[in-house]
C-alpha cells in the first residue's frame, strides 16, 4: 500500500514568507583549510517542505538561545562523519572513520533546548544517533560487528544511485507517529550507514524496525511538537517518492504551525507591555 499525497506541502504564493529552518554545517578539510558543508539534498529536502533553509557552522554557547528565537525548525542531517563515542561513554572502535567533534560540540546539547521550546525537529541518519546521544543514549559503533544484525553499510565505489537504492524494508510500529502519518504497516527504504541504535534513550519510543530488529526510526514521548527521527535517507530523490514527500510535508506543516504560535505569543507579549 502506498503512502497518500494528502500530506505533501502546501504550494507558496508570492510574497509568503517561509518559516525558518536551522541546517548545521558539517566540517571538512579541503587541503590545509576547513570549510563548513551541507549537502545540497538536505537543503532541497526544506525547501520543498515549503521552508528557507539556513546553513549553521557552529553556535557558541551563549548565542543558542538567541538564534533559536528566530528560528522556526531544526533539520538535522545525515554525513560521513560519526557522533564521538566518548559522548556516551565509549572509545574510538575504528580510527580510520571520519569524526566531527565541532558539529557534536554544538549540536548534542541544542536538541534538548530545541524539544523543550517544543520546535520542530527531524532528524535523518547522523541526525538522528545524535538525537539518541543528546538524550542519552547509546550507539553501536560497527552495526554488522554486532550478532544478529546485518550489514546496513553502501558501497563506497558505487555510484551514487546505486549507494542510495532501496536495501530493505522497514516495519512501522503499529499506532506510532509514524503509522498516523504514512497510514501503512512497511516502507521500503535505502540504507547508508555504518552505526545504529545500541540503546535507545528513554525518552524516545521506536516508530520503526529494519527486518534484523534494528531501530530505524523514532519518536520524543514527551515533545511538545513534531520531533521524529528516521536511520535512512528520505532527502534522497524526495519529489519522486510518496513517503518522502508525506515526511517532508508533516515537517513543514509543524514548522509553519510553530511559527505561527510564536509570532501570536509574541504579538502578545508586546501588546502586554504597551497597556502596562
Amino acid at each position: 500500500m502506498a503512502a497518500t499525497s494528502e500530506h505533501a506541502p502546501r504550494v507558496l504564493v508570492p510574497g509568503d514568507a517561509r518559516p525558518l529552518v536551522l541546517v548545521p554545517a558539517c566540517n571538512r578539510m579541503l587541503g590545509e583549510l576547513c570549510y563548513h558543508v551541507a549537502a545540497s539534498k538536505y537543503l532541497d529536502a526544506v525547501r520543498i517542505s515549503g521552508c528557507q533553509p539556513l546553513i549553521v557552522p557552529s553556535v557558541a554557547p551563549p548565542d543558542v538561545d538567541a538564534l533559536l528565537d528566530v528560528a522556526h525548525g531544526l533539520l538535522l542531517t545525515g554525513s560521513p562523519s560519526n557522533v564521538h563515542p566518548q559522548h556516551y561513554d565509549e572509545t574510538v572502535l575504528d580510527e580510520s572513520l571520519p569524526l566531527d567533534p565541532t558539529r557534536d560540540a554544538w549540536i548534542l546539547p541544542i536538541i534538548p533546548k530545541v524539544l523543550a521550546r517544543g520546535m520542530p525537529l527531524f532528524a535523518i541518519c547522523r541526525g538522528f544517533q545524535e538525537a539518541n546521544v543528546a538524550l542519552g543514549g547509546t550507539l553501536h559503533q560497527a552495526v554488522h560487528q554486532v550478532q544478529g544484525f546485518a550489514d546496513h553499510r553502501d558501497r563506497d565505489d558505487d555510484p551514487v544511485e546505486v549507494q542510495y537504492q532501496v536495501a530493505h524494508d522497514v516495519f512501522i510500529e503499529p499506532g506510532g507517529v509514524l503509522a498516523r502519518l504514512l497510514e501503512v504497516d512497511r516502507i521500503a527504504v535505502n540504507s547508508l550507514h555504518g552505526q545504529g541504535i545500541n540503546r535507545l534513550a528513554s525518552r524516545l519510543q521506536v516508530e520503526a524496525r529494519a527486518p534484523d530488529g534494528l531501530v530505524e526510526a523514532f519518536s520524543v514521548r514527551d515533545a511538545l511538537g513534531f520531533a521524529l527521527a528516521v536511520q535512512w535517507h528520505p532527502e534522497w530523490n524526495a519529489e519522486d517518492n510518496p513517503v518522502s514527500m508525506r515526511l517532508l510535508g508533516a515537517f513543514g506543516d509543524a514548522v509553519r504551525a510553530y511559527r505561527g504560535a510564536t509570532s501570536r505569543e509574541q504579538v502578545s507579549i508586546k501588546e502586554e507591555h504597551a497597556t502596562a
